[in-house]
């Protein structure tokens, strides 16, 4: 099968920045290469028209077009005639793209079918932040849910909010974000350190962090030994209009506390690993989230977890289990599951153990792009019984 994954982003230096799209994008496409699948990912807004090759996929990189007042409209047109035309050469069977901002909006090819992903639109996080959303953004994302040939989502708690936020009654199948879990897993030889807790994703409000500070001033009350890192690229915040949401979190700290935070930053992504092998516990206090990646692995290389328990969280995790999900505004119930792990090691082991084990069986990429290739081989034969 040939499939097309039509994407702002790509996790590859000559693409530039990418996020947790890009990531799942890549994720899913190896795990299709090894279904013996070729893979074509269509990047827009890139400097260039280009092609390359990423590890058996082909990168097709898509320069807007820059024309005043028209650049959306003439950029789609761009696109759907770059699908007609690998569609007519029998480079694509079936393009897949994600909700964010609802690229498809105006791209109706011939015979093409389009899916969509749900891993989170502008409107759906916006509703979870609590703050207006772009009437533009919402109107092309909900024109694009109800023009797609065919509809995923990460989770089912992401079909079902996209659905109230939109008022839309549309059938999503669910099939939920891959990781490689034989790239990410437990490395024997790095040795962990005792009472450390990480963090790692970008430093911004919807993913908890100014409600972590207060946490961590819990944890330090009852444990002073206790280090908190964290790892991302710092976001401005857009409800304060703050530069900095690393600068506001600091300030929330209590002085004991911050001299136990370390913050490193962004750090390229194949590093990432060796701190979450160094963590005790990793802690995603989120409110915003469709299925984190991030989540999924931390788990992969056995870590024991202290999530968010909003939504998605259940998708991804069972309390007691696999880790525990707790409200992020309570604190210090929040931080007492984090000490609870960090002075029990023996429980840190059985839940990295069933952590591990659920990603095997759910999320790694051989299990999902199974899961995808039979979804898409039923779009294609409902579009082709439709046109005859």
């Amino acid at each position: 099968m040939k499939i097309a994954f039509l994407t702002p982003e790509y996790p590859h230096p000559e693409t530039g920045n990418s996020g947790g799209i890009g990531t799942s994008i890549k994720n899913l496409a190896k795990g299709l290469l090894q279904e013996d699948c070729q893979v074509r990912v269509l990047v827009y807004g890139q400097k260039e028209d280009a092609f390359f090759e990423d590890e058996g996929i082909v990168i097709q990189q898509i320069r807007n077009v820059k024309f005043k007042g028209l650049s959306w409209f003439l950029t789609r047109k761009k696109i759907t005639k770059i699908i007609n035309q690998l569609h007519k050469e029998n480079k694509i069977e079936v393009v897949e793209a994600p909700d964010w901002t609802g690229i498809t909006s105006f791209i109706q090819p011939k015979k093409c079918p389009i899916v969509i992903r749900l891993n989170g639109s502008d409107t759906y996080f916006c509703h979870l932040d609590h703050r207006p959303v772009k009437w533009i953004n919402k109107f092309h994302e909900k024109r694009a849910l109800q023009k797609a040939d065919a509809l995923l989502s990460v989770s089912q708690f992401t079909a079902d909010e996209t659905n109230r936020v939109f008022g839309l009654q549309k059938e999503f199948t669910i099939i939920p974000n891959a990781i490689d879990s034989d790239v990410f897993q437990k490395d024997e030889t790095v040795t962990e350190v005792m009472q450390t807790i990480l963090y790692f994703g970008s430093i911004i409000r919807k993913k908890g962090l100014l409600e972590l500070p207060f946490i961590f001033n819990k944890v330090i009350e009852n444990n002073s030994k206790a280090k908190l890192v964290l790892i991302g690229k710092d976001v401005p915040d857009i409800i304060s209009g703050s530069s900095s949401t690393w600068e506001m979190m600091k300030g929330l700290f209590s002085e004991k506390a911050l001299a136990n935070v370390c913050y490193l930053g962004s750090v390229p992504y194949h590093e990432i690993q060796n701190y979450i092998a160094e963590s005790a516990v990793c802690v995603f206090p989120s409110f915003a989230e469709a299925l984190p990646v991030s989540w999924i692995e931390a788990m992969a290389m056995q870590k024991a977890i202290v999530a968010s328990n909003i939504g998605w969280a259940t998708d991804v995790m069972e309390d007691g289990v696999n880790g525990f999900l707790v409200n992020p505004k309570n604190h210090e119930a929040y931080a007492n599951q984090i000490n609870k792990l960090l002075f029990n090691e023996e429980q840190r082991q059985q839940f990295g153990i069933a952590a591990r084990e659920k990603v095997h069986q759910k999320f790694n990429i051989s299990v999902v792009a199974e899961q995808s290739l039979a979804f898409y081989k039923k779009v294609i034969s409902t579009s082709s019984d439709s046109d005859t």
